[in-house]
């Protein structure tokens, strides 16, 4: 038996209290087919930026356009946001609600600063030329990258809020697949995020 189980069965709770009902399973369950539908969609709004991305109306191009280092820090963030979310989950796992509520709790911080250099950088390109409306390279942009950015923001509002009924009834077998559904969702988000760093900003760095 691995420690996390041994440490649950102590406090009377299973190992992984997400799993222990048929309404947690179907839960995720069901989330894994929300997960497949927003897959659909970030693939068609990079498929459409592929097509349009060269549209630029003599407006400055990607390669031109582009803050390579904010944009990589910023990725770094979001990924370690990942691995904190991971945390939380092993927090939870071991029945300890100070750490779950720790690591979401810098989950979230890490996905408002994400937040705050996108919008730092939209506003820097905004006085460069580039807006929504500039050219079909900026509606495609702008659509793609603000849809992943509200992701973000719906993410860090949705992971406080669980942070507060956590707080309040702690870890049980009915908030335990509310934080394990959010954590799934906050990978998918960090994996589109991947996406869009190679196929928009490192193939965009190709002139």
């Amino acid at each position: 038996m691995r420690i996390e189980e041994q440490t649950a069965s102590v406090a009377g709770l299973p190992a992984e209290p997400e799993k222990a009902t048929l309404e947690g399973k179907n839960k995720i369950l069901g989330f894994w087919f929300f997960l497949a539908a927003e897959t659909t969609l970030f693939a068609t709004m990079i498929g459409t930026y592929l097509a349009l991305k060269g549209e630029t109306m003599n407006g400055p191009t990607p390669y031109e356009l582009f803050k390579m280092p904010m944009v990589a820090f910023a990725t770094l963030i979001l990924l370690t946001s990942s691995l904190t979310s991971v945390l939380g989950i092993m927090g939870m796992h071991a029945n300890q609600l100070k750490k779950l509520l720790q690591w979401f709790g810098i989950t979230i911080l890490l996905g408002a600063v994400f937040l705050g250099l996108e919008v730092y950088e939209f506003m820097e390109y905004a006085h460069e030329g580039h807006t929504f409306t500039s050219s079909a390279f900026g509606s495609s942009f702008y659509l793609l990258l603000g849809t992943h950015g509200g992701h973000v923001l719906f993410g860090v509002l949705w992971i406080l809020g669980l942070m507060i009924q956590g707080r309040k009834k702690g870890i049980t077998v009915h908030t335990a697949p509310k934080f394990y559904v959010a954590s799934l969702y906050w990978h998918f988000v960090d994996v589109v995020w991947i996406f869009i760093f190679t196929v928009v900003y490192l193939m965009g760095m190709i002139p």
